[in-house]
């Protein structure tokens, strides 16, 4: 049985929670939370999403399965890593852009870290929940 009222909240909580977990993953490398934070605010938003409509009408935002997200996240944050060796530096040393962005500020590798881990939180976090889903 559906909820008019859930999936209309729904409706609106997606973007939002979805917004939130953007702003989170940005300010991680400044302040607390990042990529794991910020990654379990997404899968929230999803699960909600799934728990109004459906498994298969969440998928259907997703269009791609939860799964290949992890080894992009892995990837992500691998490069991260290991791109400071290639400077003759140690891994994971922060390397940063010289100018700051506009509205995000300063961008540097442990931005796109918190990233990879981003994306592999949210992968993981999905995938279990929607394979023990009972939704058909």
């Amino acid at each position: 049985m559906k909820s008019a009222i859930l999936q209309t909240a729904t409706r609106y909580l997606l973007p939002i929670l979805l917004l939130f977990s953007f702003f989170l993953l940005l300010r991680g490398h400044y302040y607390p939370g990042g990529g794991f934070v910020g990654g379990l605010v997404a899968s929230i938003a999803f699960v909600l999403h799934s728990f109004a409509n459906g498994t298969a009408a969440t998928m259907k935002i997703l269009r791609y399965k939860p799964l290949s997200l992890i080894p992009i996240g892995l990837a992500i944050s691998t490069l991260s890593v290991v791109i400071p060796v290639l400077f003759n530096l140690p891994p994971m040393t922060g390397l940063w852009f010289e100018e700051p962005i506009p509205v995000i500020g300063m961008i540097g590798s442990a931005l796109f870290f918190d990233l990879g881990v981003y994306l592999v939180v949210i992968g993981v976090v999905l995938t279990i929940l929607f394979t023990i889903s009972l939704d058909e």
